[in-house]
């Protein structure tokens, strides 16, 4: 399987500004449905905690957080003049006892919420490529040119979202896979798991962490959509 040219997004035009804000949209949109994904499971799993709340939606106004979704984002994106991003979604909330099998169904919970994003990554390509190759937009054009933004955010999102450092979705994968006399121990990681995910990305070991499934996850919805287009 080959990667899809990402010279196709590496130059900006004057329309720069509407792809930012249109591929932004679509994020958000993304990261609601990432969070429903968490709540729906949850809830098929035996705990409607998160649906009770209003959390199982596709509507993103519920999962913004103020500071996850809007402030950190924006500081850490001006404050590094566009080279660095980093936030999230309010967390949908999981009664780990009313799971019917807590360690296991806390792992498909998880591993909901990066699933819905990859699948969504396929949607975008598929567009991106009707795009392309049926409807005659070039490369560059503003339509082709968010959706392909919106497939790497979604490849980003779920990579990102997979690494095993608490409180990431990757985590409750790993202490499920963890022999229970390690799993108390990892799980406790998550007081401080958030320090550890911003010490990585300020030294920038991060994204040697996400990069490669990254890649990969392009190139697997690359497949799944057909591959190169004639």
């Amino acid at each position: 399987m080959e990667s899809f040219p990402l010279a196709l997004i590496a130059s900006f035009t004057n329309d720069a500004l509407i792809v930012g804000g249109l591929s932004l949209g679509f994020l958000i949109l993304s990261l609601g449905v990432h969070e429903a994904a968490h709540a729906f499971v949850a809830w098929r799993c035996g705990d409607s905690t998160a649906r009770d709340l209003g959390r199982m939606t596709l509507d993103p106004l519920p999962h913004i957080d103020p500071f996850m979704t809007v402030l950190l984002p924006a500081i850490l994106w001006f404050g590094s003049g566009g080279a660095m991003m980093f936030g999230g979604a309010k967390p949908v909330p999981v009664d780990y006892n009313r799971l019917r099998k807590p360690a296991r169904d806390m792992m498909l919970v998880a591993l909901a919420g990066p699933i819905s994003n990859f699948l969504l990554a396929i949607v975008f390509f598929l567009v991106f490529k009707l795009l392309v190759f049926k409807a005659g937009f070039a490369g560059q054009d503003i339509a082709a040119l968010v959706m392909y933004r919106s497939m790497q955010w979604n490849c980003l999102l779920a990579a990102f979202n997979m690494i095993p450092i608490p409180p990431l979705d990757g985590s409750r994968v790993m202490s499920y896979l963890l022999p229970r006399p390690l799993r108390e121990s990892y799980n406790r990681l998550e007081h401080l798991g958030m320090l550890l995910v911003l010490g990585l990305m300020f030294t920038g070991l991060l994204r040697f962490m996400y990069l490669p499934v990254m890649d990969a996850l392009t190139n697997w919805a690359n497949f799944l959509t057909g591959g190169f287009w004639a």
